[in-house]
């Protein structure tokens, strides 16, 4: 099994400068960042964070809140388990009736971020802090919450994946500069898979596909938002395309953004239909920048989307899925508007030749994110025409 990423300090005080750990008291647990709260590192704008992340699978209350004890019974070595996620389950305050699950790194000051800016979130590098993780179906949640767990079991359904990979000379990471040729599936270069159960024989292995699931900036007010419904802040968006050389762009709401990042994935399919998918932590790079836009432009900036260096990345928001894939329909239309192009006609072509996907069925308010391919478009330069 892979060797585990352990944090590379005991504190946010002793951590080297461009690096932030998952460590108690610079993560919440279930809650994210507003406005009241206070960062817990300052960068500049224009500057990249090493940060660590906690999956809450392994973690959580009705897993044991107990790291060690959790994957050591699931057959996982000790020195294997991720000594932050130790500590986060043992010294972080959560209640879940009513936190959300996730543990999220942050707050991030970005100097110079201000209400009416957009950040600009740049995944650079990706890496697998472990060798598994965790998918979960639990308390009549998930896509078929009347069918799974099976036989109306209120017990929570957790299954451990692993990465199928040796220890010697393993490539753990997924970076855009290493991986120019890939396509925007970011698939990395080592493999997952699901044991067969007791009594089948059917085992499945699938790639790797890292990404953050939550990504965002704290909201105005004094109340912290729960993690799991995502929002214009973004937050728990789930956007599998989310991965190493995407950019996600984010409303700043705040003085100084406060961005934090959380739910890291190994894999997920469109939907997450089970409630988890291949959950587990990761080290991640991210580069933060600031874009301000001209008075003319500041009822008609873009809102919360993604770009990779194929694709422009709509997201539809909503508690209805119908109402989520109309926004992020619309939302498609003004960017190929942007990028010079007659509405109707962008209409046409998105249905020509846009996809459209459904990021997940189980936050709440469900997401459909849109799949634009940039080589489709004459102009080679519309990332420029929707920037100022």
């Amino acid at each position: 099994m892979i060797p585990a990423l352990q944090p590379l300090a005991d504190s946010v005080a002793e951590a080297p400068s461009d690096y932030l750990p998952a460590l108690p008291g610079s993560v919440f647990w279930g809650e994210l960042p507003c406005a009241a709260d206070s960062p817990v590192v300052t960068i500049g704008d224009g500057e990249s964070l090493v940060i660590d992340t906690v999956s809450h699978e392994g973690i959580l209350e009705d897993q044991g809140r107990d790291a060690l004890a959790y994957f050591t019974d699931l057959g996982v070595e000790k020195s294997h388990v991720l000594d932050d996620a130790i500590r986060v389950a043992a010294d972080v305050g959560h209640d879940p009736a009513v936190h959300g699950p996730h543990v999220v790194t942050g707050p991030i000051k970005v100097r110079g971020a201000r209400p009416g800016d957009t950040l600009a979130m740049t995944v650079e590098d990706l890496s697998l802090r472990c060798g598994y993780g965790i998918i979960s179906n639990r308390h009549g949640r998930g896509a078929l919450p009347d069918e799974f767990p099976l036989g109306g079991s209120t017990e929570t359904v957790s299954i451990l994946c692993t990465v199928d990979g040796s220890d010697g000379g393993i490539d753990r990471r997924n970076t855009s500069a290493d991986r120019a040729s890939m396509p925007s599936s970011h698939v990395h270069p080592l493999t997952g898979s699901i044991p067969a159960a007791p009594g089948s024989t059917a085992r499945v292995r699938f790639p790797l596909r890292p990404f953050l699931g939550i990504m965002g900036v704290a909201v105005d007010g004094h109340d912290r938002p729960h993690s799991v419904p995502p929002g214009p802040h973004g937050g728990n968006i789930d956007v599998s395309l989310l991965g190493a050389g995407a950019t996600l762009y984010l409303p700043v709401q705040v003085e100084g953004a406060l961005a934090y990042v959380g739910d890291p994935h190994y894999a997920q399919g469109d939907g997450e239909v089970a409630l988890t998918a291949f959950e587990a932590p990761l080290r991640a790079r991210i580069r933060f920048d600031v874009i301000r836009w001209p008075a003319e432009r500041s009822h008609t900036r873009p809102s919360l989307w993604a770009e990779t260096d194929e694709l422009i990345i709509p997201i539809g928001l909503h508690e209805d899925l119908d109402e989520a894939m109309r926004h992020c329909v619309r939302s498609a239309v003004e960017h190929l508007t942007d990028a010079g192009m007659h509405p109707a006609h962008a209409y046409a072509y998105l249905s020509a030749a846009g996809d459209f996907a459904v990021s997940q069925v189980v936050d709440g308010v469900k997401g459909v994110h849109g799949k634009i391919r940039k080589s489709d478009l004459m102009q080679r330069d519309e990332r420029a025409r929707m920037l100022p």
